[in-house]
This record gives C-alpha cells, sequence and structure tokens, in this order.
C-alpha cells in the first residue's frame, strides 16, 4: 500500500517529503546486510557508487532496470529521497521483486520507490519520464535497446548509467557504450568504484 500511495503521490506531482528518511535505520539496513546479497545485486562499493552520483548530482526522478531484491534501490532511493524525489524500479522475477518489497520496508524507503513488476523490455517504452537519472543492470543484451528508448526521455543534465561495463557479457554492453561515447551531447567516464564498472554518461545538451 505504501508504495501505491508513493507512486500515487509522484503522480500528481507532489513532492515526496525527504526530512522523514531516516538515515540511521537506512545505515543500519546497509551495513547488516553487507556480504549477503545474493541474485547478482551490485557490490557494495557500486551502491555507495549510486549514491554519490544521485545525490551529488540532485537527481530527482530516477529510473533503475533490474531491481533483482533491491541493493542497489536502497541506495538510489535513499540518496533521490534527500533531494525530495523517487525511484521506478523494475524487476521480470516476482519471487526477487517480492524479496525487495520486503527490504525497502525494511530500510524504511517504501515511500520512495515505485516498485513494478514485469518486462522491462516493454515497461520501459510506456514510461513517459522525464527521467534525471538512469541505472541499467538488467539483461545486458538489451542494454544497448534500454539507452535507445531513454535517450529521448532523459533531460540535459540527466545521467545514463550502466552496470558490468568492465567484463562485459555481451557484443550490446560495449556497443551502448560506443554509442554513449560517440555523442557529442553525453561526457561519459566509467566509474572503478569496484572490478564491475559503472558506466556513467551525463548528457550536457539537447
Amino acid at each position: 500500500m505504501k508504495l501505491f500511495i508513493a507512486a500515487a503521490i509522484a503522480c500528481l506531482g507532489f513532492a515526496v517529503d525527504a526530512s522523514a528518511v531516516d538515515d540511521a535505520r537506512v545505515k543500519a539496513f546497509l551495513e547488516g546486510q553487507r556480504g549477503q546479497w545474493r541474485d547478482l545485486n551490485v557490490p557494495y562499493e557500486d551502491g555507495e557508487a549510486l549514491y554519490r552520483l544521485v545525490l551529488e548530482g540532485k537527481h530527482k526522478n530516477v529510473l533503475e532496470i533490474g531491481t533483482s531484491t533491491g541493493h542497489s534501490t536502497v541506495w538510489l532511493a535513499w540518496a533521490a529521497a534527500k533531494n525530495g524525489g523517487k525511484v521506478t524500479t523494475i524487476e521480470i522475477d516476482e519471487r526477487r521483486h517480492q524479496a525487495a518489497l520486503a527490504n525497502f520496508e525494511k530500510a524504511g524507503l517504501a515511500p520512495y520507490i515505485d516498485a513494478r513488476l514485469g518486462n522491462a523490455h516493454d515497461l520501459v517504452k510506456t514510461l513517459p519520464g522525464p527521467f534525471d537519472f538512469v541505472f541499467s543492470d538488467a539483461d545486458k543484451d538489451w542494454y544497448l535497446q534500454y539507452f535507445l528508448d531513454l535517450d529521448p526521455k532523459l533531460g540535459v543534465g540527466g545521467c545514463f548509467t550502466a552496470h558490468n561495463v568492465l567484463r562485459p557479457m555481451a557484443p550490446q554492453v560495449s556497443e551502448m557504450i560506443e554509442r554513449i561515447k560517440g555523442k557529442a551531447n553525453y561526457r561519459t567516464y566509467i566509474d572503478r568504484s569496484s572490478s564491475e564498472g559503472i558506466l556513467v554518461g551525463c548528457k550536457t545538451g539537447p
């Protein structure tokens, strides 16, 4: 119910109350779960990197493709909430989706997360945006298509990020990197907080 209310509030255009975030509760949850995440969740170091990117960039409307059981989502939502925003996250597997919902409640961040169960191949195309931060960590052979679908929905100053780029698991990962690097209106680099690597491409112009 909290997730539904948060989504409804966001759709109506009301700001989320960032002052309600319990930092101590989020920190305790993340420390308590450190080293216990499975199901291809991001490493702790990459979670910290995502938190820093969203917080310092003052990003509010965040989209995550590939929730898993919610480790990266917690970091993203924690930062977005502090900026007065929220995260929309998509997961295709119902078991992981349900586990993520429970984790969001435990971390105290459920009101800042619109968690959707479904196929991102379809859902991404239907989301209106605009977004100012995207984190892609789902099927690698769809990385390029995710970027192509979301580039028009990313505002100037927004960032498209993608996980596991230091060890590409599909040719489409490398193709996505080259496509973003080749765009004159993007500034790109790779965050190397962990051995997985996060591509960061930020839009500098229309």
